[in-house]
């Protein structure tokens, strides 16, 4: 699959709002789940997490990446420090920081999340969304690329594969460094 992949920015903001949809994506989460506290995640509606996205768009740096495909954006991974995504880094979670410095760490960043358009899914996007994020992390001084997916689904269409596929992370040549939750290792690709 050809696509065109683009760091988010404000000027990309209706295509990111068109992709994740009217209901905004995952049940209205608008890649907002690992920037907030399950607290804060209870009270939130569609419109709050729609409108805490699209102000960190809009504040940059971009918080991932947008993949093109003949002018329609078709899938989203969001990508960055790790502290840009603070729930990400819970004690509890089995996408934990090995060492919890790396939470508040510029140089170690993380991809959390993926969004694919029901009609791109299949095609091998997640592949080039990941290869894009090494190289956007690259470019951004990251020294280390983790993600927690999932080991098994029963599809792969499933919304659960929001953290992505371990295959995926495998192929790419990121390693698995821990394994807290069965099926949901820690990976970390060293750039």
């Amino acid at each position: 699959m050809e696509a065109d992949i683009r760091p988010v920015t404000a000027a990309l903001w209706p295509a990111f709002e068109d992709l994740f949809g009217r209901q905004g994506a995952c049940y209205g989460c608008w890649c907002t789940h690992y920037r907030n506290a399950p607290s804060v995640r209870r009270e939130n509606n569609r419109q709050r997490n729609k409108d805490q996205i699209r102000e960190r768009i809009e504040a940059g740096p971009p918080p991932g990446l947008l993949a093109f495909e003949d002018g329609l954006a078709i899938g989203w991974m969001q990508v960055g420090p790790r502290a840009d995504i603070p729930e990400w880094n819970n004690p509890g979670r089995g996408s934990a920081p090995l060492d919890p410095a790396d939470a508040a760490d510029p140089a170690v960043w993380a991809i959390s999340c993926f969004f694919i358009r029901n009609k791109a899914r299949g095609r091998g996007l997640t592949h080039r969304l990941v290869s894009s994020g090494i190289d956007f992390a690259r470019q951004n001084g990251a020294r280390f690329l983790e993600a927690c997916p999932m080991d098994l689904s029963r599809d792969s269409r499933s919304v659960g594969l929001y953290v992505g596929s371990s295959r995926v992370f495998e192929k790419a040549g990121f390693e698995r460094v821990a394994e807290r939750k069965a099926g949901r290792p820690l990976m970390r690709l060293a750039l």
